[in-house]
């Protein structure tokens, strides 16, 4: 007898018996799978594979010792965790800031594993975080809390395992930090365990930019397809940290007029184009902010996700586009360099509004794809150069783009569910070739 499929309805609750749950769009998990809902219901997936896919492998919740400065001894909350290892070690990042919790740790983990499959990297999807505010610490107290993070979690981190990444408020430091910890418990040096080091110990060329170039690779093959030409685009970019900059400055230099940008301190905006050099050297001068920049007029974030621009790149933080604000959103393209910067309701939206979004799992991917080569690198002991690092990130992104765009177009709906297509039914199949172990 053939499995029931997953449907999202009453008849399926019954099935598992389950009352059905609060929906709350904005909280992370919950979007996510909102997007996996719909994906699973086009390939009538079956409901045993459906409550595989959605829960997390395992989770790992540690308190972790810290002695500050001051000699006062502060215990934080880290978290590690494992959504998936059907198709490799899991890999993921991890982020220190004040408001980690479980469900964003949780959200992030399953977007690593559907982005690894989209682009084909043979990873499963982890992610990592600690509650701290990193901006009110100093590097003595960031390194300690990094080390004890990382011999708590000894037994979860390893080259064949799981493999760590820097994300929100981390960096090379970090990893190097998480590297050396491991090694010396490990008694050898395994450069393997950890990406996104420092090209010292075993990091890769093109890795700072990876996720950026992965922005406007994916933004090319969107204009690509709509028939539109770099040189006559405009570009608005939200956040103008190490993606937003990046991503900013290689659409520049496709021909395209980046008209806006902005960080925490505000949005900034010029019609002619931004001189995004000097936008990025004067945030580096100023502490990595851009307050005070005057090669532009002053505007609100908000109102830089509704100028009438051709591409809209959102490259800050979760939950940017909703429902109040999607309506106004005027480009063409929305190209998510952030990870779940639209909400499910937006997501309608703008699907309405006939706006193309390159969804996060496909924009952002060229960090987890420049990770894998560097992960192969440290385990072939053979370095590339970084013009074969961004020719081989590329070809990787822009043939993830066409299958994506492909799928939508197959199944008639937004790109971000083909994208979850073709990672739910890689991930599916491969979990059934594999079998469960019982």
């Amino acid at each position: 007898m053939p499995a029931t499929p997953f449907k999202r309805d009453v008849e399926t609750r019954a099935i598992y018996q389950e009352p059905a749950p609060p929906v709350d769009k904005e909280n992370p998990f919950q979007s996510m799978m909102e997007r996996f809902d719909v994906a699973a219901d086009l390939l009538k997936l079956d409901p045993g594979l459906y409550d595989v896919l959605r829960s997390p492998t395992r989770i790992h919740i540690t308190s972790i010792p810290v002695v500050m400065d001051d000699g006062r001894l502060k215990v934080f909350e880290g978290y590690r965790v494992i959504h998936s290892e059907v198709l490799g070690p899991s890999k993921g990042g991890i982020r220190f800031a004040p408001d980690v919790h479980v469900d964003e740790v949780k959200a992030l983990a399953a977007w690593m594993t559907w982005k690894c499959a989209v682009v084909g990297v043979p990873f499963g999807g982890a992610k990592g975080g600690v509650c701290c505010d990193p901006s009110e610490m100093s590097a003595g107290e960031i390194e300690r809390l990094t080390r004890r993070y990382t011999a708590n979690l000894l037994d979860v981190f390893g080259p064949d395992k799981d493999i760590p990444a820097p994300d929100m408020n981390t960096n090379e430091q970090v990893m190097a930090w998480l590297l050396d910890t491991y090694s010396m418990h490990a008694r050898r040096t395994e450069t393997a365990v950890v990406t996104g080091k420092p090209l010292l110990i075993g990091g890769s060329e093109g890795r700072r930019e990876a996720t950026g170039r992965g922005v406007m690779t994916t933004t090319l093959g969107a204009m690509d397809r709509l028939g539109m030409r770099p040189g006559q685009a405009t570009v608005a970019v939200q956040g103008f940290g190490n993606v937003g900059s990046v991503a900013a400055q290689l659409l520049r230099e496709q021909g395209c007029t980046i008209v806006a940008v902005s960080d925490v301190s505000g949005g900034y905006y010029n019609p002619k184009g931004i001189d995004v050099d000097a936008a990025i050297e004067y945030a580096a001068e100023h502490g990595r902010s851009l307050a005070g920049f005057d090669g532009a007029e002053t505007i609100s974030n908000e109102e830089l996700l509704t100028l009438d621009v051709d591409v809209l790149a959102p490259c800050a933080k979760e939950n940017q586009i909703t429902a109040k604000n999607a309506a106004d959103v005027k480009a063409k393209i929305v190209a998510e360099g952030a990870n779940g910067p639209t909400t499910p309701n937006a997501d309608e939206i703008l699907q309405q509004n006939g706006v193309l979004v390159i969804p996060d799992i496909l924009a952002n991917a060229g960090g987890v794809t420049v990770s894998y080569f560097e992960w192969v690198q440290d385990r072939q002991g053979y370095f590339w150069t970084k013009d074969r690092v961004n020719r081989r990130l590329d070809r990787m992104m822009r043939a993830a783009f066409d299958r994506v765009y492909d799928a939508a177009e197959r199944y008639d709906t937004s790109m971000r569910i083909g994208a979850y297509v073709i990672a739910i039914e890689k991930v599916a199949g491969a979990l059934k070739m594999r079998g469960i172990y019982a």
